[in-house]
């Protein structure tokens, strides 16, 4: 049964939850923030101290003799292809008479094709006019270059016109001797042959006619390509603006920072696996979430947050206390990653249970949270854990302990008989969490619930666990309370065997809605 139950939520659970990544980015919006402002900042930095090399600029008219009104800008595309070889670069350096290598000087210049008939071409060098000076180089190398392949074209276009006419009129000499040979006579068959050979020199004088034409158009064409391609705009310095290359490369670098911000943290949130929506806390604690306070703002405009944080404060000091009273042993109040809310949180539960009777904190942190805190004249008595046993049974203990790494479980016993964990949402990873709930086991301390600290604002989820161990622990637990102690009430032998019915009866946590809404 059992089995079969932890098969089914396996097969449930995904793969990689969205909704807790994107929650868990959320979150994290200080280290993408900071990396995204770093980006700008570089950016800027880089603008001013390593400004844009001086860029000179020309534009080439470029007539094709294929050039169709449906063309795509493929003509212009192997212009563009053509300038960056080395017979342009190589023949703009010898313009310029420079040494240095054509693959070099390939890396300081490109062509865009602006129009399918217009290409810019873009220089940089280390001087305005070097730059000026190569980029006009390179537009009469292109330009040239140009010229030569048309001119070569239609060159070989009319030679080859010309040598198909050249074969026509030997074919038309052997075709005159042919007829010049034949004596004019009245045999049927003779004058049939005569005439045909008129036919086939007719038909050859028509197609010399035609080379000849096809020829001359061919070579009259040429001259109007040539004159068509020129440099239409003469290399001129492009002037760089300080304030818009900084904007632009600020705002470069901020969006480089930020998508690298937001991957690093992605990639974090999945390596490190930190529950951060309750129903995840709650299922790896093993325990519902029964109130959460959120983040107090230390910035001047968080002051109604402080306000309503402190409202938040009293809401959760009467519901711990409530939850304290309804008990007959001993609460502690554990943290991970959040002792000074749990201190803070301690105090405000003492003064709530301070008219019932005396009360004393048992100081059980690691760290000065709670010793060194300043407390307000009549406050409840704080004890280290080792002065713990010298507190009388009349006055009710709250002991205060962690469960960070580190801890040593054993102690926690001597705090109290059952705890209420506060947990910072996103501090512990899920196995640590399964670690703090085995642990808490094995010691046979129940946990009452669990408090959540600093949730996220848009969590919708539901904390409470309709299928969790925490409520087979309360029925037992009570009953062991039960045999050690015969004054146990009769509520608490209420409680213990609600909880061991409620255990009969669970239901599977995935047939319960994760959401108010959903619940609706």
């Amino acid at each position: 049964m059992t089995t079969s139950k932890t098969s089914e939520s396996s097969a449930a659970a995904p793969l990689l939850d969205l909704q807790s990544l994107v929650v868990s980015v959320r979150r994290r919006r200080r280290l993408w923030c900071s990396l995204a402002l770093l980006g700008l900042l570089v950016g800027a930095v880089m603008a001013v101290v390593l400004p844009p090399p001086p860029t000179a600029v020309a534009k080439v008219l470029v007539a094709h003799q294929e050039d169709q009104a449906n063309d795509t800008g493929t003509l212009i595309r192997t212009d563009v292809e053509l300038l960056g070889t080395t017979r342009i670069a190589g023949k703009a350096l010898q313009a310029l008479k420079s040494r240095e290598k054509p693959e070099d000087f390939m890396r300081d210049y490109r062509g865009t094709g602006l129009t399918n008939n217009v290409l810019q071409i873009q220089v940089t060098a280390g001087s305005d006019a070097e730059a000026v000076a190569r980029a006009g180089a390179l537009a009469e190398a292109f330009v040239a270059d140009h010229v030569g392949r048309m001119r070569e074209a239609a060159k070989a276009e009319a030679q080859a016109l010309l040598d198909q006419r050249d074969r026509m009129r030997e074919e038309l000499a052997q075709v005159n001797k042919a007829i010049g040979e034949r004596s004019p006579g009245s045999d049927p068959k003779a004058s049939a042959s005569i005439e045909s050979l008129y036919a086939r020199r007719a038909e050859l004088n028509s197609r010399i006619a035609d080379f000849d034409e096809r020829a001359a158009q061919a070579r009259t064409g040429t001259p109007k390509l040539i004159a068509g391609t020129q440099v239409v705009d003469a290399p001129r310095v492009v002037r760089q603006s300080l304030p818009k290359t900084v904007l632009t490369r600020a705002a470069i670098g901020l969006v480089l920072g930020l998508v690298l911000g937001l991957a690093v943290a992605a990639v974090g949130t999945v390596v490190s696996d930190r529950p951060v929506l309750r129903r995840e806390i709650a299922a790896n604690l093993g325990a519902s979430v029964i109130a959460e306070l959120p983040r107090t703002s230390s910035w001047p405009g968080g002051r109604w947050r402080r306000r309503r944080a402190g409202t938040a404060r009293e809401r959760l000091a009467a519901t711990l206390a409530r939850t304290v009273r309804g008990s007959a042993e001993p609460v502690s109040l554990l943290e991970l990653g959040c002792a000074r809310s749990t201190s803070v949180i301690a105090l405000d539960l003492a003064e709530a249970l301070a008219p019932d009777g005396p009360v004393v904190i048992t100081d059980g942190l690691p760290g000065p949270e709670l010793a060194g805190s300043r407390r307000k004249p009549g406050s409840p008595a704080v004890v280290s854990g080792e002065r713990a046993a010298d507190v009388p049974h009349e006055e009710r203990r709250i002991g205060v302990g962690s469960v960070a790494p580190g801890t040593a479980w054993t102690d926690l016993r001597y705090l109290g008989s059952r705890t209420v964990l506060v947990v910072r949402a996103g501090h512990g990873s899920a196995a640590w969490l399964h670690t703090v709930a085995r642990q808490l086991a094995d010691q046979r301390i129940p946990v009452m619930g669990v408090v959540l600290i600093d949730p996220d604002p848009r969590d919708r989820t539901d904390g409470t666990l309709w299928d969790g161990q925490h409520t087979a622990l309360r029925g037992h637990f009570e009953q062991l309370a039960r045999r050690n102690d015969g004054g146990t009430s009769h509520a608490v032998q209420a409680v213990g065997e609600r909880g061991l019915r409620t255990e009969r009866r669970s239901m599977p946590a995935a047939q319960v809605p994760d959401s108010d809404q959903e619940a609706r």
